[in-house]
């Protein structure tokens, strides 16, 4: 008997024989089961048919898993909670499956059982409300329950105020997001001169925006601030 609670997940796996272990499994436990073997059949039913999780491989035909995740959750606003399935097992490929938006991370060869545990605990996370809030723009992203911001996998140090504008940034993100808006998100109906703002939008962008990293922030004259993906075209 499954001692979990029973919940619907998408597998994406490109491996036929894979993906009918994993399902024939998880139904064989109770839980309701779509398989996709492409990752743009995976991200169609991701957006168009309810899951409670998703298991997601990296090698896959059409989409790979990394850009599934990121679409997933930069262009569809998608929480649904993903793990990663893969034989990819560096430390460097788990910061890139984190910081495309994935929950977690399963290395194969893998054991059926520890897969439908992480999977229910992903749900039971999603469900309760535990599950963390979290704001990403391409690799830059932002833990609002935590208070932690990453770029590219590494954790940035930001003062209080540049994280008030960064929150502002992200949430707004791609609009071009107007100097007194961010002025009253980080200081209230108290706004300080116009210098104080440059000097914190200084820090933040030398924060976020590293020289070896397509830049994220950007000003637009006259008017205030832009965050975006780089492949998003300029204001």
């Amino acid at each position: 008997m499954n001692d979990s609670a029973v919940f619907s997940v998408l597998i994406v796996e490109d491996n036929a024989d894979l993906a009918a272990n994993i399902a024939d499994f998880l139904e064989g436990h109770g839980h309701q089961v779509d398989v996709a073997q492409d990752g743009v059949t995976g991200l169609h039913l991701a957006v168009t048919q309810p899951h409670d999780v998703i298991v997601l491989d990296l090698m896959l035909p059409g989409i790979d898993g990394l850009t599934l995740c990121r679409r997933l959750r930069q262009d569809a606003q998608s929480a649904t909670p993903v793990l990663m399935l893969t034989a990819r097992a560096t430390l460097d490929d788990k910061i890139a499956g984190f910081g495309e938006g994935a929950d977690d991370y399963l290395v194969k060869p893998f054991e059926l059982r520890e897969l439908e545990l992480r999977l229910a605990a992903l749900v039971r996370r999603a469900q309760g409300g535990e599950q963390l809030n979290r704001l990403q723009v391409a690799d830059l992203v932002f833990d609002l329950g935590t208070r932690v911001v990453q770029r590219a996998g590494r954790i940035l140090t930001l003062p209080m105020l540049p994280l008030r504008i960064l929150e502002q940034l992200m949430k707004r993100s791609p609009n071009v997001v107007w100097r007194r808006e961010i002025e009253q998100a980080a200081w209230g109906d108290s706004p300080p001169d116009s210098d104080s703002l440059r000097v914190h939008m200084h820090t933040l962008r030398a924060a976020i925006d590293p020289p070896d990293l397509p830049p994220l922030l950007h000003t637009v004259r006259g008017v205030g601030y832009q965050l975006k993906a780089p492949d998003v075209p300029p204001a």
